[in-house]
């Protein structure tokens, strides 16, 4: 069985989703599906919330009204069938008269995460009720009823793998099977989810839970590009990368997958395509365990980085300095990006500012303390090992004309990545794609 998600844009309008009704039922093979939300609605649903965290009920009750509006006019659309739109209408009104349902309550973020789940839930539901007026042999499960994750936050594999399969099996030969992505419920049996990006990981999960053939990621673009086709002109998709070339990508920009899809699908070798709606016959990118030796794959960018430099004439000889320096940004649970090190200072890099006057008031302590922010993360992500002579070279070589304020090599062997200036950007990008891709 092979896995496929779709995010918010593939399903986006009612001609976008029988698009993808056509394209998931083109193989006639038993097919598991995991959906996001429409396009915007889960930006609808934040306003909603943030409406009723402000006790703003009138200004809730709109946006939910403007929303309840657009989905209508997408059944129309939709459904010729008059009994399945009479269902569908009827289960759309439910979740609207349930989202109006949180002015009489204290809202709080539990309820803020039940409001973002009905993205989801109703895009499903709706995709559901239009392969059944199509005479497909569609069922939906509930991601509610097996996703779960523990008490770290982290995904519960033997319970997923247990209720999954249960599920399946309580609901044998259907050639469409489909859940929501993104959603699922917390050790205490609340509602919560994997956050943005989520329905890719839901993907990779549930695809590792059922041994799956091949996880397919389908996007509008023709899989993960050498380079931002957005900036970089004559860009072209990476037929093959490795996974961690791929996990090194998206963590440093490539906005195609979302950095944690890859390790359910690495840990159980199940190879990974992402592949196109808009052409689905394009071949796409395909990410595996296989590592094409001697070759650079892909340039990636990271913005909105702030560098912070700690210098201390005593760190030669100050036993335990870089511990203090790292649990100061453990204590405020903000990760680093990049570190370099010499005999008397450390640099490095963040992308999650929230804490960072309180972080460089306790560095402080410790030396003299240097912030630049309104930087950005240049990631080459290739067969990057040592031992292949030149290699880092030839990526430095094209960044000779780009003031780099920080360097990191050597700590994984499919990556090397230059903190600039973010102005600098567009310039970096196009002069590493001319060295290493032209």
């Amino acid at each position: 069985m092979k896995v496929m998600k779709f995010g918010g844009t593939s399903v986006g309008s009612p001609e976008r989703m029988k698009d993808v009704c056509k394209l998931i039922t083109k193989s006639g093979e038993p097919t598991f599906i995991v959906l996001s939300a429409m396009s915007g609605t889960t930006n609808s649903l934040l306003e909603i919330s943030n409406y009723f965290y402000k006790k703003n009920i009138d200004g809730a009750h709109d946006i939910i009204n403007q929303l309840k509006k657009k989905y209508m006019k997408h059944v129309d659309e939709l459904y010729t069938d008059k009994g399945i739109k009479a269902e569908i209408t009827e289960f759309l009104n439910d979740c609207f008269q349930y989202l109006h349902s949180f002015s009489k309550d204290t809202f709080t973020s539990f309820e803020e995460r039940a409001v973002v789940a009905q993205g989801e839930i109703m895009s499903t539901n709706m995709v559901v009720a239009y392969l059944k007026q199509i005479g497909i042999k569609a069922t939906l499960l509930p991601a509610l009823d097996f996703m779960r994750t523990d008490k770290n936050q982290e995904p519960d594999m033997t319970f997923i793998k247990e209720n999954i399969k249960r599920i399946l099996d309580e609901n044998p030969g259907y050639q469409i099977y489909i859940t929501q992505g993104f959603i699922c419920r917390n050790a205490y049996g609340e509602i919560d989810n994997l956050q943005r990006g989520g329905s890719d990981y839901t993907a990779s999960i549930v695809g590792a839970a059922i041994k799956a053939d091949e996880i397919q990621i389908w996007t509008d673009i023709d899989g993960m590009h050498n380079n931002d086709p957005r900036i970089v002109e004559h860009t072209e998709p990476v037929h093959q990368l490795n996974f961690e070339e791929a996990a090194e990508l998206a963590y440093f920009g490539a906005k195609i997958l979302h950095p944690t899809c890859v390790q359910p699908a690495k840990n159980a070798g199940i190879p990974v395509a992402l592949k196109n709606t808009m052409a689905p016959e394009a071949p796409g990118t395909i990410i595996n365990n296989e590592l094409q030796r001697g070759t650079i794959k892909a340039v990636a960018a990271k913005d909105n980085i702030t560098a912070i430099k700690i210098k201390s004439s005593r760190m030669l000889l100050a036993s335990g300095f870089l511990s203090k320096v790292f649990n100061t940004f453990e204590k405020f649970k903000t990760s680093i990006d990049m570190v370099c090190t010499s005999e008397v200072g450390v640099s490095m890099s963040i992308d999650n500012t929230t804490h960072l006057d309180a972080i460089v008031d306790k560095l402080k302590h410790y030396g003299t303390v240097t912030v630049d922010k309104d930087m950005c993360i240049i990631c080459v992500a290739g067969d990057l090992d040592w031992e292949n002579v030149g290699f880092e070279a030839r990526a430095t070589a094209a960044m000779k004309d780009i003031p780099v304020r920080m360097i990191s090599y050597g700590g994984s062997n499919y990556n090397i990545s230059f903190l600039i200036r973010e102005c600098d950007k567009k310039r970096a990008l196009q002069n590493l794609s001319d060295a290493l891709f032209k």
